[in-house]
This record gives structure tokens, C-alpha cells and sequence, in this order.
């Protein structure tokens, strides 16, 4: 006759979430090493002592804190998704666990995410962009916790509900759109830059390039197979990627002109611009002109 598996279920370490498998499923105590885990792990055992077909949805629903459902998608998440939208998302946390951390997830409602809206709201300083984007990154860590069955699907269904901040909305504000730098104050400041530093901001400039796509620019990025007259710089990642695809730069003669001296000898993983050429430059430029004066190459 086999033996019956009486073994009562283990308090496991998954990231930084205390966990329980019973019977095929997961079953979540809190944050590992708390107190509050190991008291919820004591219960959830007890329980099931009492009641072995203890209702397993009824342990995850109660136990579940909504600051631990952030620290498990913050886990799961960070290193897929771009630095700039981690910390987007971790910034929404902030808010809402300094007021609902300790709430069990299935508690949270749609009130509730509106009083964590106020608090983004009071403190004048995000605008109202910023807070109904961090208002949707809430309610997609919630989307995220009935995936993983963590959420009960109506909470998440719910939070829907809550509308962003419109434009001229009271008591929110907005800021004023970003202006394109007029090219007299760009050909002013060109001769005050070390030369790889006045070419990359010549390129951003006439390309309408972020920083980051400059910085990140590499020699096996920069497509000149083409016989159409013009190179083709395709980013190998950048903030947008996941909303627009994949992008491409067209670089015509005058692109081509400030970026060939700074290909020669480079293989293809090699960054175009690097700060160790800027100082070498600097080096160069000062010891030629010691008065500091030089002439640039300007967009003019």
C-alpha cells in the first residue's frame, strides 16, 4: 500500500515574496523575512490543519498586500522593460504604497485609487500628464496581478473606470510644449565645445535625434551599402521601441560630412563618439590654442 503524502506545505523564498506551493499552486505570504509573512504562513497552515480543502483563492485574496503585489511586478519586470519606464512605474508605487500598502490587493478600489490621484495632485509638482500616466501604471500592475492570479479580475475590470485628468482640468496643470533651440543660439554655442561635442549636437539637431540616440550610436548601426546617395542610422534600442518599432535615420552629405573622421578604424560594436576622444581632443586643442580661441564647423 503507498504511503500518504501528509507533509504540510513548505514556506519557500520566491524573489522577495514568501510563498507555499499546495496543492499545484502558489500560494503568497507576504514579504520574506517580515514578521507579517511568517505570521500569515502560521495561519494559512493552521487552516489548512483545521480544513484540509481550505478554498485556496481564499488565502491568496486575504493575504496579498498591494506593496507586495508591487515588489513581485517590479521583479518580474525590471530588466525587460526600459530604464525610464521602470522608474516611471517606480515612482507610481511610491504613491500608492505610502497610502494603500498595507491594504490587501482585492480591497483596493477605484475610491482608492483616486485618493492616491490626490496625493500626486497636492503636491503641485507632476503635471497632468505625469499623473494619469502614473494613474495607468497602477492600474496595469493590477492587469499584471489577475494574470498571474494574484487580482481578482473585477478589481482590476474596475480601476478601468477612473478617468484621466483633462486638459484645463481645475486644480491640475500643464507644461508649456518644448520649442526646437533656434540655430543662431545652436551656432553660437558650437565654438565653446570640445569638437566631438559640437558634432553630436550638429547631428541631434539636424536629425531631431534624443540625446540617448547620439550617445548610443554605433559604427555597425550606420548602414552605407546603399547606393541612393545616403547612409541609414537604425538605433539598436531607444525609449520608444515599443510603441513605434523600429526607426530609421536617413543621413544625407551633410550628416555624412561630420561623422566620417569619427569611423576610420572603428569596428562595427564600437561607440562613434566616446568620451575618451573628447579628451583627447581638448588635450589636442589646448596645447594648439592655449588662448582658448578656435573656429568650428557651424550648421550655417
Amino acid at each position: 500500500m503507498p504511503k500518504l503524502n501528509t507533509r504540510l506545505p513548505r514556506l519557500c523564498r520566491d524573489r522577495k515574496l514568501a510563498i507555499s506551493w499546495h496543492n499545484g499552486k502558489r500560494i503568497y505570504h507576504g514579504v520574506w523575512g517580515t514578521p507579517d509573512a511568517t505570521k500569515n504562513y502560521k495561519r494559512f497552515i493552521a487552516a489548512l490543519l483545521e480544513s484540509p480543502t481550505l478554498p485556496l483563492r481564499m488565502d491568496k485574496d486575504t493575504d496579498v498586500l498591494v506593496s507586495e503585489l508591487a515588489t513581485a511586478f517590479l521583479d518580474t519586470h525590471e530588466g525587460k522593460l526600459h530604464t525610464s519606464h521602470v522608474r516611471h512605474f517606480k515612482q507610481a508605487i511610491g504613491y500608492l504604497v505610502e497610502v494603500y500598502g498595507e491594504l490587501a490587493v482585492n480591497e483596493f478600489s477605484p475610491k482608492k485609487l483616486k485618493v492616491v490621484r490626490e496625493q500626486m495632485r497636492k503636491g503641485k509638482t507632476l503635471c497632468r500628464r505625469m499623473i494619469n500616466d502614473y494613474v495607468g501604471n497602477i492600474k496595469r500592475i493590477f492587469a499584471w496581478g489577475v494574470e498571474e492570479e494574484i487580482v481578482q479580475p473585477n478589481v482590476a475590470f474596475a480601476l478601468k473606470a477612473v478617468k484621466n485628468f483633462r486638459q484645463n482640468e481645475e486644480g491640475v496643470f500643464d507644461h508649456p510644449e518644448k520649442e526646437d533651440v533656434p540655430l543662431s543660439v545652436v551656432s553660437a554655442t558650437l565654438p565653446f565645445l570640445a569638437p566631438v561635442v559640437a558634432v553630436m549636437v550638429q547631428i541631434q539637431w539636424m536629425l531631431g535625434m534624443r540625446p540617448n540616440e547620439v550617445f548610443r550610436m554605433r559604427v555597425g548601426d550606420i548602414d552605407r551599402s546603399r547606393n541612393d546617395g545616403l547612409w541609414y542610422y537604425v538605433p539598436g534600442s531607444y525609449k520608444t521601441a515599443e510603441f513605434v518599432g523600429k526607426i530609421v535615420f536617413p543621413l544625407g552629405e551633410p550628416v555624412q560630412r561630420l561623422l566620417a573622421p569619427y569611423l576610420i578604424g572603428k569596428k562595427p560594436m564600437d561607440s562613434v563618439f566616446s568620451p575618451r576622444t573628447a579628451m583627447k581632443e581638448r588635450a589636442t586643442q589646448a596645447r594648439e590654442d592655449p588662448c582658448g580661441e578656435r573656429n568650428v564647423s557651424s550648421t550655417d
